[in-house]
């Protein structure tokens, strides 16, 4: 019998083919060509059938073209069992699928007869089997066949499938032998990383004697209950198998769960110390550390609840180990298949101490009190039942409480989040819910949305209930695990049926809603006091000392201890007692809907909170007043500050006050004793700190160590030292002078005193001149933070080494030195020589480095190499590039012999000859002025040896072999003589230099045909150097041709000298052409770039991101980071990236698309030509239609893909990791002469036998041991079964990148059923034969997508990772090969630490690689880069409150997965959800930290449009961030300087921009109101602030960064450049979202993800996009701005021409001018003629169209102005008052205006208001009339329509004229009307929204909708002139494309074509 091929290339391409083009084109047969085998698309299936058919269809389109009549019959098996599982055809697809799939079987029926080699099916069917049979038969011992092996099996089992359906039971021989099939299939089976099958165990990892280790630990069942007590067909294999029976679990997440753990063991089993224990047996230390992390929060927990751990060890040694692995592997077991309950860590701790209780029972043979039965587990023996009877009830009640979220409109305080639910298990409230579950508890009771009563979870729908009296149990230490002792079989364990002890009855019961637990975010701004309420207190206090200080004019500070200022003073504490009630009654205030639920010691705290605070308040005001009446001191003299001043009653009563606070201070110095009270579950302890704080499990032991407090503590001193000063001097003292002044100042009578008539002071004046002032008294902190930030964070950048290496000029000086950096970082110590650091680098005259130090510059060229060979696949760089900057690899390595990179020599040796050629002295002089650069020296002794070596190799004639040699002794002669300038003349060497280039130019094209031409030159060159350049020549050749004299020199020279390097009687005195020797090849070539190059090192490479890679990588070597580890000993880690729906790879018709005119791949041409150009030579193509000919179209996908925020380029970049840990690893076990030679040719010259034991086999091993890279694609499932292409895509990586592994979520629905409900799993698959094969499959409760996408996307993925970190990646980001190998580094950091505390999670840098795209990507760039370098520096080191931000972060994986996830998932509160992980790392105790050696690439918006939604999302975050328990308890949980940093690092950057906002619009109050004169120092007082507005200040951080990075003289360039590209006005735009964001969404909600987009190319967006975006953020408030600019100006007074007006005015005008038009300016083509036109038709159209159901936004105004209403309609009762409130300053507003009109007659009566709304009123009803008219009239009665408006318009000329001519109505009254009314009206429509309701009941909500539009359309008009009017001018357009697009001008690309739109260039 024939070999059969199990899986041919043919197949696979033929199927992969088939699948991504979803089988578009279909073959069309006809009887006469035959039947032609097309495969059926197995991949675009019904979701319901997946699993169950696509098997079948699979296996037929592999064994289609060898057995198509066989191929024919798995189809219609799937068709029967298609027709079989749905019958109706119910399901989504399925009867398409179905009827498509039966017309190929009709089709293909009589054709694949026809092919059949059998009689009959059936025959056919047995035969193919068999041989499948066979072949596994043949090949079973086979490891090297292991893929084929496992498609074999495969085939083989689906043919047995078939087979046994078509003989129907018929008993065939066959079929008996077929009957092992089931137990053969489980010897391949599909795995992961690790092969646990009886298959795999040959295969390299497997053969890791770590791996073996952990493998026969976790596979040792010896002493486990016997199989007779578990129903389990068959004997266990391991613990995990054991686990899963017992228990119920799934065999999906057993098998996840086993490799997980081995694994994990494998991976710290190999760190410890083997010298006492051997590396093939498991250690305890391996164990008991990984126990330490696994279970420190369980224990943690237990310690808090007063329990006793329940994990419980055999006093016997042997066993112990086995104990810990089950007790290990049953966590990971309920963490694995928790789903949405892995969100909260303290209910998987109540579920594992009830289950390791029970564990405890079966392992202990305990009996059961009740029935006398051995202990079994509650939920054990059914598959399955730990996700149905356990998590399923649980994640119900997770569904239902996020169903009331309503997608987010629901007030957070009618439905429990993941925190709340979590936070249930805090308490010893918990353990009422029993084991097993009591279902009918209050926990499980979800609170309808229509009713305050619903019902229960609980099937049966009881309303009586058990409820326990829990008895706490014994506190067990953390430190202590319990022990069993011996159990003896004579006397079992009796076991009781319940934990808990006592239940009592309580059948009267009825369930009801726990509602939160412990918080409650309610919106509000006070909530930023009462969470940093120490804060405030603070600044308050110190602000009324200032004051107090400045009133009496001090002259010193020390006369603050004077009795009357002393007292004074004194006051503050008065203050603070009563800032301190209003934060205990906001505490009563904010709890008290958790009052019930929290814990009895908490409510009377917060009870008693307000009462003492009440009682301070009454105190100290009391003794205060006493104080001052009968001082018994005031009649004293003092001579000093301290002198004669005595204690008063009210000085007693504060020291008394302040107590509490000095043991505050006392226990703030000494934190290690703060933080035992803080966690100690010590009676005296809790009874301490039971005041200062509420007991939660959570937010106890933050402290840092002693050192770290006393460095944020210095920094917070210094810092507050000059906020106050500068506050003091520059903005309080000069205010008081005039404020004196002011009250001096006598009022008769207020101009409209009516509405106050009693105020005779005046107050007013006061306030106003002083609300800016105290504005920015609360806001320059944030400035001032950012001086800081700058100073401090470049002086810890300068000594962390940052920036030293800027250039390619610095790169050259340095390199010698980076091999011995790079030794010394990346090199693990066992792989070093002893050597001094300090000793000389190379030995000059041998050009040798230190024979101990050999390896390592073969090394760093090993790794140097690899990384310009990266640079060359991504294109960075191009062939030449390639030659000029690779480190050749040879032995010569070996001995010392280094040969640097030609672009480091390059111009040397023509510098070198320059110099010798016109020097005049002696050869010492010559030689050090050659030697003063070692790299010019360098290239003149390698040039010298290579011209020699090459003649060598050139020249075999004796002769002349003979003559070449003598010439080069007579070299070396005189050099060592030191005679070389007296018998060479030099000035010759320039033309022996051109004849030797054009003799190597010929030897590198090595043509036969040349011969000649290189006799020639060998003969030119001879004569040169004999006759030009040697002085006594003709003395050498006499002396080398003949032994005697001749008499005539020159004769003889003309009779040789043609006969040289000739051909002489048939032998050649050349050889050549040369021998095809790649060694030889390489060094000519070398030779020639040295001779010929002349670029200098600092223009290679050309392409400057290579340049800034190079420049940072060289730097980072310089940098502090651990010492590399081998990659046995490194931590292993997984890389995990969530993907939705983004971009994977761009299509071709996506490429070629225009979008106006412009296609992405001719937008990416232009943007990176010499990225192209090197494209197109490795593509070894002309232009993009001889790629398009030569059929590399894919080869242009990925180039374009990669320069895009693809997939494919971030796995791209991730994957390097793998590629970095393979070369590390061959470079820790490669022998010497291994890493003399290139990577890939010894890894090549490794594998003769490509078996387990090679090379590459070895390396791919420990590759996937260290690390994996998950995909967390949640569409992928429904991408594939729709056929989308993006599916395909992702497979395409798959199969690109073995290593990658993808999960997602299946959504299957159950047929048979009325509802069809649906089956969620998650599954993660691997790329097998060009199609994804399923791995695992873990069946979860219900959808789990619940909260945010994003996190819950990771939260399900997160079960198929691996290893002690875990890198979390977005889909925008990409990684560097050379960053990749710092990776082992970094992963060190969480084992070095200096502190005691060791990282939880680590941050990387980030580089923004989207600068370079517009001048809006430029400003971004700078701004995120500075955040995350300097900004994140100095947060992480000095002040301790660096989180979680982005996610180039690294998680300590084990700590995290106990802890709750990477992130949080609460629907809107965690809309920023990666903060959260950083907030819930550092209450948990954990740690963070930061590095900047390393780097990760990451993408960013790049337009105004994207940019702005971006920063309203991030604004939105921050708003929920208010409101959240993490930042409540971080504010109150922090110390004073730390919450100081936390705040103004948070949150409080988003509210100073708000106090920013405020400021601006009450500037103008000082002069409107104030009735003094000119008065200089208030002036001055008042424009201290202005600096604020230009942001100079807050951008000092960014210029600190680029100064360090690139040069200060750099940075302050791009400083001014981007001034003059309008970064004030980009600034100053962002500056107005985060404001307006942040502030709506605490008053009324509507947080919400904003989806950007990661588009490609720059646009033109259109005017109505820009409005939409823009018109209640920022246009608005601009236009409000400039009315009231208008008005100022108008009546201002004559002596307000001063500077204070002109500073304030034009900082407002500009902010002014900047939110109305700097979206317009920011805008590609924003002024272009035609544009225009385009968008006043599109703006029309759009304003006109009427909204409705499905009308999207930007299809109809309508539309977009109810969705921006949304707001409104869902906030509650007080929000809408705010709205109201915050809308009557437009009446206001009015009502100053009215009473200027000429027509008021300066008559301030009250009825001259009253009067302006009549005449509102009036101008309304002309409206409504108008719009009735237009509805009743306008369509069938025009004429009667045109009437009525003439009528209006007349009457009301008529009432303007009458006006006018009695009462004096002027032309200014019509324009101030004009300015007063217009904002009414506007006033007018925000009430009617917030009061919507009542006024649909009204009846007048279409007036207001009418209303509203003519708004609308007003400020489109009055924004759309200006724009038109500039476009006129052809250089406004010019002059905006150049300041957008100053960096592509900068770098000539053809920007200009781009933006006009013109159909693609080749």
């Amino acid at each position: 019998m024939e070999e059969i091929v199990v899986v041919s290339d043919i197949h696979a391409k033929t199927q992969a083919s088939s699948s991504s083009k979803s089988l578009k084109k279909s073959i069309i047969r006809s009887r006469t060509v035959g039947y032609v085998p097309e495969p059926f698309d197995s991949e675009k299936l019904p979701p319901t059938l997946i699993s169950d058919i696509r098997p079948f269809l699979r296996v037929a389109n592999q064994i289609e073209l060898e057995w198509p009549r066989v191929a024919y019959l798995c189809r219609f098996h799937a068709f029967e069992r298609a027709h079989m599982m749905d019958p109706s055809s119910s399901g989504r697809g399925v009867r398409q699928f179905k009827t498509s799939l039966l017309q190929r079987l009709e089709q293909d029926e009589e054709d694949t007869i026809l092919k059949r080699k059998e009689k009959s099916d059936l025959r056919e069917l047995k035969r193919t089997y068999l041989k499948y049979e066979e072949y596994i038969r043949k090949h079973s011992g086979d490891s090297d066949k292991r893929t084929q092996m496992m498609s074999a099996r495969g085939i083989a089992s689906v043919l047995y499938e078939v087979l046994k359906t078509v003989t129907s039971g018929t008993g065939l021989e066959t079929i008996a032998e077929a009957e092992e099939d089931n137990a053969k299939s489980e010897f391949y089976r599909p795995y992961n990383i690790l092969p646990l099958d009886p298959g795999g165990e040959q295969q390299a990892i497997m053969q890791l004697p770590e791996i073996n280790a952990a493998v026969m630990a976790v596979r040792n069942i010896r002493g486990l209950p016997l199989v007779e007590n578990f129903q389990k067909p068959g004997p266990f294999s391991d613990i995990l198998d054991w686990l899963q029976c017992c228990f119920g679990f799934q065999k999906g997440n057993a098998s996840n769960q086993r490799e997980h753990l081995i694994l994990l063991l494998a991976n710290i089993h190999i760190r410890q110390d083997h010298e006492t224990q051997s590396m093939s047996k498991l250690g305890e230390r391996t164990v008991n550390y990984l126990m330490k992390n696994l279970f420190r929060n369980y224990k943690r927990w237990c310690k808090f609840l007063g329990r006793k751990s329940n994990i419980w060890l055999p006093s016997v040694k042997l066993e112990e180990q086995q104990y810990k692995i089950l007790y290990i592997g049953l966590y990971l077991l309920i963490w694995g298949e928790a789903s949405n309950l892995r969100f909260m860590p303290e209910c998987l701790c109540y579920l594992f101490h009830h289950m390791a209780y029970e564990l405890h029972g079966v392992l202990s043979g305990a009996v059961s009190q009740a029935t006398g039965d051995l202990v079994r587990p509650a939920y054990g023996g059914e598959p399955e039942s730990f996700l149905n009877k356990v998590v399923t009830p649980i994640y119900k009640v997770i569904y239902k409480e996020a169903e009331k979220n309503k997608s987010g409109t629901a007030d957070h305080s009618e439905w429990r989040n993941y925190d709340d639910l979590n936070e249930y298990f805090w308490s010893p409230e918990c353990f009422q819910l029993g084991w097993p579950l009591r279902l009918d508890h209050d926990f499980f009771f979800v609170q309808s949305d229509d009713c305050h009563s619903s019902e229960s979870l609980n099937a049966k729908g009881s309303k009586k209930k058990k409820l326990p009296i829990v008895e706490p149990q014994p506190t067990m230490e953390q430190s202590e695990i319990a022990t069993t002792p011996p159990l003896k079989e004579s006397s079992p364990l009796i076991w009781k049926d319940k934990v808990e002890d006592n239940v009592i009855d309580d059948k009267d019961r009825e369930q009801k809603w726990l509602g939160k637990k412990n918080f409650v975010e309610i919106r509000s701004f006070w909530q930023l006091f009462r969470s940093f309420d120490r804060m405030w207190i603070f600044f308050i206090l110190a602000l009324q000392a200032m004051i107090i200080m400045a009133w009496h004019d001090l002259e010193s500070p020390f006369h603050i201890f004077e009795k009357a200022v002393f007292e004074d003073v004194m006051s503050i504490f008065i203050t603070s007692a009563v800032l301190k009630l209003i934060q205990a009654l906001l505490d009563l205030a904010f709890i008290w809907k958790v009052r019930d639920t929290m814990d009895s010691s908490q409510s009377v705290r917060y009870m008693l909170k307000p009462v003492a605070a009440a009682i301070w308040t009454i105190i100290l005001p009391v003794f205060y007043a006493d104080s001052r009446r009968n001082s018994r001191c005031s009649l004293k003299q003092y001579q000093s500050w301290i002198g004669d001043w005595c204690l008063s009653s009210y000085t007693v009563t504060v020291a008394f006050y302040l107590g509490s606070n000095a043991i505050g201070m006392v226990l703030f110095l000494v934190p290690a004793i703060n933080k035992y009270i803080e966690t100690s579950n010590w009676r005296v302890c809790t009874a301490f700190s039971w005041w200062a704080q509420p007991r939660l499990y959570v937010g106890r032991g933050m402290q840092e160590n002693l050192l770290s407090l006393l460095k944020y503590t210095l920094f917070w001193v210094a810092l507050l030292f000059c906020k106050l000063y500068f506050s003091y001097q520059f903005e309080i003292k000069l205010l008081v002078k005039p404020t004196k002044r002011i009250m001096k100042i006598g009022l008769s009578a207020y101009d409209w005193h009516e509405l106050f008539p009693k105020v005779k002071s005046n107050a007013g004046a006061i306030v106003a001149v002083w609300s800016p002032i105290i504005l920015i008294y609360f806001m320059d902190t944030q400035i001032w933070y950012s001086i800081f930030c700058a100073v401090f964070g470049g002086i810890y950048g300068i000594f962390r080494h940052l920036g030293e290496i800027r250039t390619m000029g610095m790169l050259r000086s340095k390199f010698q030195s980076l091999a011995f950096a790079f030794n010394a970082s990346l090199v693990p110590p066992s792989a070093k020589y002893n050597h001094s650091k300090k000793r000389g680098f190379f030995e000059q005259k041998h050009h040798k480095v230190l024979e101990t130090e050999k390896n390592i510059v073969a090394k760093f060229a090993q790794v140097w190499n690899q990384i310009i060979t990266s640079f060359r696949s991504e294109d960075l760089i191009s062939n030449r590039e390639v030659a000029l900057m690779t480190i050749p690899m040879s032995l010569e390595l070996g001995s010392g012999l280094v040969r640097w990179p030609v672009f480091l020599l390059a111009t040397k040796f023509s510098t070198a000859l320059s110099t010798a050629k016109h020097f005049v002295g002696k050869d010492e002089k010559l030689l050090k002025k050659i030697k003063k650069d070692n790299f010019t020296y360098l290239a003149v002794k390698e040039c010298y040896e290579s011209l020699k070596y090459i003649l060598e190799v050139l020249v075999v004639g004796d002769l002349e072999k003979r003559i070449v040699s003598a010439i080069f002794n007579e070299v070396e002669a005189s050099i060592s003589k030191s005679s070389l300038l007296m018998d060479f003349r030099m000035s010759q060497l320039p033309d022996l230099l051109t004849k030797c280039i054009h003799l190597v130019e010929l030897l590198v094209e090595n043509k036969e045909s040349d011969q000649e031409k290189v006799v020639i030159i060998l003969q030119d060159m001879f004569e040169v150097v004999m006759q030009d350049i040697m002085a006594d020549g003709s003395r050498l050749f006499d002396l080398l041709y003949c032994p005697q004299p001749l008499e005539e020199a020159a004769g003889f020279f003309k009779e040789v000298e043609p006969q040289l390097f000739s051909p002489f009687n048939g032998n050649t005195t050349i050889l050549f052409p040369l021998p095809d020797s790649e060694p030889l090849q390489e060094q000519i070539k070398r030779f020639l770039l040295l001779l010929t190059v002349k670029e200098t090192a600092m223009e290679i490479p050309v392409n400057l991101d290579a340049r800034r890679r190079l420049s940072f990588f060289a730097t980072s070597l310089f940098m502090d980071m651990p010492c590399a580890p081998k990659v046995r000993n490194m931590l292993s880690f997984s890389v995990m990236t969530p993907h939705y729906k983004e971009e994977v790879n761009f299509s071709m018709n996506e490429l070629h698309w225009s979008q106006e005119g412009v296609s992405i791949i001719f937008y990416m041409q232009k943007m990176y030509p010499d990225e192209w150009k090197n494209f197109l030579e490795r593509m070894e193509c002309e232009n993009l239609e001889d790629i398009n000919l030569k059929g590399k179209d894919e080869e242009l996908r990925k180039w374009a893909s990669f320069r895009g925020q693809t997939l494919s380029r971030t796995v791209r970049g991730m994957m390097y990791y793998r590629k970095a840990i393979k070369l590390q690893a061959f470079l820790d076990m490669a022998e010497d002469e291994d890493i003399f030679e290139d990577y890939k040719f010894s890894e090549k010259r490794h594998d003769r036998k490509n078996g387990p034991h090679s090379l590459s086999a070895q390396l791919d091993a420990l590759a996937d041991m260290k690390f994996t890279y998950v995909l967390a694609c949640q569409m992928f499932g429904v991408q594939k079964s729709s056929g989308d292409s993006q599916a395909q895509d992702i497979i395409d990586l798959m199969m690109r990148y073995p290593s990658l592994r993808v999960s997602y979520v299946e959504e299957k629905e159950v047929i048979g059923t009325k509802k069809a409900p649906k089956v969620y799993s998650s599954i993660l698959v691997k790329a097998v034969n060009n199609l994804d094969q399923e791995i695992y499959r873990i069946k979860l409760p219900g959808v789990p997508f619940i909260g945010e996408g994003k996190p819950e996307n990771q939260n399900h993925a997160i079960i198929f990772t691996r290893g002690d970190a875990l890198q979390t990646i977005d889909m925008n980001q990409d990684n560097y090969i050379e960053e990749a190998y710092k990776m082992r580094n970094v992963l060190e950091e969480f084992l070095r630490h200096k502190e005691r505390q060791p990282p939880t999670i680590i941050g990387l840098r980030e580089h923004i690689f989207t600068g370079s795209v517009s001048s809006l990507a430029w400003f971004m760039s700078y701004q995120e880069t500075s955040l995350v370098t300097i900004g994140q520096r100095l947060l992480a080191n000095p002040l301790r409150v660096r989180f979680h931000y982005g996610h180039p972060d690294l998680f300590d994986r084990v700590f995290h997965l106990t802890r709750g996830g990477i992130s949080k998932a609460s629907k809107t509160i965690n809309l920023s959800e990666d903060v959260f992980a950083g907030f819930n790392s550092i209450l948990r105790q954990g740690c963070v930290r930061y590095h900047e050696y390393i780097q990760v690439g990451k993408g960013r918006d790049v337009g105004l449009n994207q940019i702005s939604q971006f920063e309203a999302k991030v604004a939105n975050g921050n708003s929920e961030q208010t409101l959240s328990r993490d930042i409540y308890r971080l504010g109150r949980q922090f110390d004073f300087f730390r919450m100081l940093s936390c705040y103004f690092t948070t949150v409080g950057f988003y509210f100073s921009s708000l106090l920013y906002l405020v400021l601006s619009g009450l500037e103008k109050a000082i002069l409107l109101e104030s009735k003094m004169q000119k008065i200089e120092s208030l002036e001055t007082a008042l424009a201290s602030q202005s600096y604020i507005q230009f942001g100079l200040l807050t951008g000092l951080p960014m210029v600190m960064e680029i100064g360090l990075e690139k040069g200060f003289l750099t940075a302050l360039k791009d400083f001014v450049l981007m001034q003059l590209q309008l970064a004030a006005v980009f600034f100053t735009f962002s500056l107005g979202t985060k404001s307006h964001y942040y502030g709506r969404t605490i008053l009324y909600g509507g947080a919400k993800y904003r989806p950007t987009g990661r588009k490609v190319v720059v646009f033109h967006a259109n005017f109505t996009e820009n409005y939409r975006l823009y018109s209640r953020s920022h246009f608005v408030k601009g236009f409000e701005l400039i009315l009231l600019l208008i008005v100022y100006d108008l009546f201002r007074r004559s002596y307000q021409t001063s500077m204070t007006y002109v500073l304030i005015t034009y900082s407002i005008w500009f902010m002014s001018a900047t939110w109305l038009f700097a979206p317009f300016l920011f805008n590609p083509s924003g002024f272009d003629w035609g544009k225009i036109l385009d968008d006043w038709a599109d703006w029309n159209k759009w304003i006109k169209n009427q909204g409705g159901i499905g009308v999207q936004q930007d299809k109809s105004w309508e539309s977009w102005w109810k969705d921006e209403q949304a707001h409104l309609r869902h906030c509650g009762l007080h929000a809408r008052i705010i709205e109201i409130l915050l809308s009557l300053r437009f009446f206001i507003y009015q009502y100053g205006m009215v009473y200027h009109l000429d027509i008021s007659k300066e008559n301030k009566n009250f009825l001259v208001y009253v009067l302006s709304w009549l005449v509102l009123a009036l101008i309304f009803v002309l409206t409504k009339a108008m719009n009735m008219g237009r509805l009743l009239l306008a369509s069938n009665y025009q004429l009667s329509f045109r009437f009525l408006k003439a009528v209006l318009f007349l009457g009301a000329l008529a009432i303007i004229i009458a006006l006018y001519i009695v009462c004096d109505l002027s032309l200014k009254d019509l324009i101030v009307g004009s300015l007063a009314f217009v904002p009414t009206g506007w006033g007018l429509i925000l009430i009617a929204q917030a009061v919507r309701p009542k006024i649909e009941d009204c009846g007048l909500w279409d007036f207001v909708q009418v209303l509203a539009q003519a708004y609308d359309y007003g400020m489109g008009v009055a924004l759309f002139a200006p724009m038109a009017a500039l476009a006129w001018l052809p250089i406004i357009s010019a002059f905006q494309t150049r300041f957008l697009f100053n960096e592509a001008f900068n770098r000539r690309l053809q920007i200009q074509i781009i933006l006009a739109g013109k159909k693609k260039h080749k």
